[in-house]
């Protein structure tokens, strides 16, 4: 018996769940997808985020890099636009749900004088849009991460209030982002009644 199947059995026999993993893989940024305004760390932002949902979920939700894009469950693309941030698109990948998501990161962040500005919107950008396909809906709650601009908001001070927590890059894969409406929200998708 494999070590992943033994802990799995023990798992069942305690009468705890095992963690629902969800592959994932970030298009390159080279060639085209450079007109989207990607720069070479953007999918390490990308994995900061997929890492801050597992955090969040206490491990309910694995996330694991996948070899291909062919079987994985997320896809990160690269795309251009003028003003949304990014979009997700359900699909079904090997028999399990699974998402698509576009990321504009040249749509609001391009130009943006602070580098960590620009990192925290793309940023915050992959925490909404892996929300998403967890299958989070958008809120009213401007502190929430699922917070849809469709409601009005200062949009600048939206993202001003997560770029303060970060003296330097990596402080972001230490602030996941999340409120706790959202994270409500994510224990109503692990745990339904």
């Amino acid at each position: 018996m494999t070590v992943r199947l033994a802990i799995l059995a023990l798992l069942l026999a305690s009468g705890l769940h095992a963690a629902d993993v969800w592959t994932w893989w970030v298009d390159e940024c080279a060639g085209a997808a450079l007109d989207s305004g990607c720069n070479k760390g953007d999918a390490e932002l990308a994995r900061w985020a997929f890492e801050a949902w597992q955090r969040e979920s206490g491990n309910q939700i694995v996330f694991e890099k996948s070899p291909s894009a062919l079987h994985a469950r997320l896809t990160v693309h690269w795309a251009t636009g003028a003003s949304l941030y990014g979009e997700t698109r359900p699909v079904e990948v090997d028999g399990r749900e699974g998402a698509e998501i576009y990321v504009l990161p040249g749509a609001n962040a391009t130009g943006v004088s602070d580098p960590l500005l620009r990192d925290t919107i793309i940023f915050l950008t992959f925490v909404h849009e892996t929300g998403h396909a967890l299958g989070l809906r958008h809120t009213a709650n401007f502190a929430d991460i699922m917070y849809s601009f469709q409601y009005g908001g200062d949009i600048d001070a939206y993202f001003d209030r997560y770029r303060r927590l970060l003296n330097k890059r990596t402080d972001i894969a230490l602030h996941s982002g999340l409120s706790e409406g959202d994270r409500a929200a994510l224990r109503a998708v692990l745990y339904p009644k």
